[in-house]
């Protein structure tokens, strides 16, 4: 596979994600939900500093810049990763999640890079673009957008039951975004493939060479 197609799949990736971004900050109030396919599959807009699916680093000003500081480290990693994927001439499938996974780190620094220099704050009011610099945040501390939620199965604990008595359940109940489930895609594709996806092909110098140009 090409380093250009594995470029075209983190583009295509970033663009859907932030396309779905900008349309729920703003045309979402903060916490507003629509159902989209019945009740298990709804738009839910909320915000957060920390990691994939709501997961938090730290509620501090300096948690979130370490995050942010180590995401962009990551990122700038991956792309000599994934052209290293492609150059020893690894499976499609591997290098595919590897696009997968840089894309979804890419599409959800973009949020905490710029997204508080040019959104208004989301709250009772839709946020609006506003002129760079005068935003919500400073630089490397925007909130990443999630919106996706799937609470497939949601039911009530008997009052009867021990500690978990009158407490609901819901599965899948994190919400997330594009980006998530592209990083999530990829990793969980190469753990339960790794053995066929990490294999590297056969290749003679002259491939080698003509594979890296690319």
């Amino acid at each position: 596979m090409k380093y250009r197609n594995a470029l075209l799949i983190i583009l295509l990736v970033i663009i859907a994600d932030q396309l779905s971004k900008v349309y729920i900050k703003t045309n979402f109030y903060y916490g507003e939900e629509r159902l989209v396919l019945g009740h298990w599959f709804r738009l839910h807009f909320i915000e957060n500093n920390g990691m994939a699916f709501g997961m938090k680093f730290s509620q501090g000003t300096i948690g979130k810049l370490l995050l942010t500081t180590f995401r962009l480290i990551a990122v700038g990693f991956g792309f000599y990763v994934l052209k290293q994927l492609v150059v020893r001439k690894y499976s499609r499938g591997a290098i595919v999640c590897g696009a997968l996974i840089l894309a979804g780190a890419m599409g959800n620094l973009i949020d905490s890079m710029f997204y508080g220099l040019i959104f208004s704050e989301s709250s009772f009011h839709i946020a609006k673009f506003v002129p760079f610099g005068q935003g919500y945040g400073r630089f490397l501390h925007g909130q990443v957008v999630d919106m996706l939620y799937f609470p497939l199965v949601e039911f009530k604990f008997p009052e009867s039951f021990p500690l978990v008595g009158g407490k609901v359940f819901s599965f899948f109940d994190p919400v997330f975004n594009i980006a998530d489930a592209a990083i999530s895609t990829g990793v969980i594709t190469l753990l339960v493939f790794q053995k066929k996806m990490l294999q590297r092909q056969e290749h003679t110098p002259t491939e080698l060479n003509g594979q890296a140009g690319n």
